[in-house]
């Protein structure tokens, strides 16, 4: 079992404080993480810091931690600029990138960034090809549907090689079969409860048998929103007053998937992650950052040895 804490994001004009998010990092880069993720939301009424822009300070107050997105709606961004963000973020952070790549599913609000919602999934299958060219070849010529490339060069490649590891969140059947045939990981979504992710992998499992992949050899994550307090009401209703003003509503189901409670019950929740195959677990705060990701690393982590 591997361990992903949060990036904080969730800072309204005026709040964000440079030095506590670098006093943060220091404290996380001492505890059993392996890595720690952001999260994109271009278009909401809750204040949300910029995912790249948020990685890339990050890398700067970090040496070890790999950083990653979980993840980018990469059908709203065009796969050039995106592929040339990461390339550079994974020169500045030494290596240290990983890629989260989701379609966001139809309810994106397409217009706003001047593209059709039509055949998405097919942008975004696309849109992932175009990066890996981009990452892995000197020269691309490229003749897609929604993307055309002429004999182009993009310039320095990532310190990974071939390129860093693209991990594809998804939801539905149909995206996690997607998943299996173009990711080298699968990211569960926070908002899918324990049992439902328990199903997903069993999807994308059989998937990778059926195009012949290796499911040993391919990792898979759940981002676990989580809260852990000696009172477990406590724990239960901060978490969700903390998930209300993420979604700035509330959000029916939400308290099924969120874990909040004391060590022992978060402990369990997250053994039962495991269990239903999580390979790697994003913990992700909703308040107190750095109080949490410690009293997880000394009160929760020893717990499942």
């Amino acid at each position: 079992m591997r361990f992903a804490i949060s990036i904080p994001q969730f800072y309204a004009d005026g709040e964000f404080d440079p030095v506590a998010f670098r006093n943060y990092f220091a404290g996380v880069e001492h505890l059993p993480y392996e890595s720690a993720w952001a999260h994109e939301s271009v278009l909401s009424s809750t204040p949300q810091l910029a995912p790249i822009e948020t990685m890339t300070y990050a890398a700067a107050c970090t040496q070890r931690l790999r950083l990653g997105c979980a993840v980018f709606v990469s059908t709203l961004h065009s796969p050039v600029h995106l592929a040339r963000s990461l390339a550079t973020l994974d020169q500045l952070s030494g290596g240290r990138v990983d890629v989260g790549i989701g379609t966001g599913g139809e309810q994106q609000q397409f217009a706003a960034f001047g593209i059709s919602r039509h055949r998405y999934a097919a942008r975004f299958a696309e849109g992932l090809a175009v990066m890996k060219a981009l990452w892995t070849r000197q020269r691309v010529s490229f003749d897609g549907e929604f993307w055309r490339l002429a004999d182009a060069a993009m310039e320095p490649k990532p310190v990974q090689r071939p390129h860093p590891p693209v991990w594809i969140g998804a939801v539905a059947d149909s995206a996690l079969r997607r998943a299996a045939r173009l990711g080298d990981g699968f990211f569960g979504s926070g908002g899918s409860t324990i049992d439902r992710f328990a199903q997903q992998v069993q999807v994308v499992r059989g998937a990778l048998t059926e195009a012949g992949r290796d499911p040993s050899s391919y990792p898979i994550a759940k981002r676990l929103y989580i809260g852990v307090d000696d009172n477990a009401d406590r724990a239960r209703d901060r978490m969700r007053d903390a998930m209300t003003q993420m979604y700035g509503r509330p959000v029916p189901g939400i308290d099924a998937a969120a874990v909040a409670g004391t060590p022992a019950e978060c402990a369990e929740a997250v053994a039962r992650t495991a269990a239903a195959g999580a390979d790697l677990i994003l913990f992700t705060t909703r308040y107190e950052h750095g109080e949490q990701a410690a009293r997880l690393a000394d009160e929760v982590i020893p717990r499942l040895s």
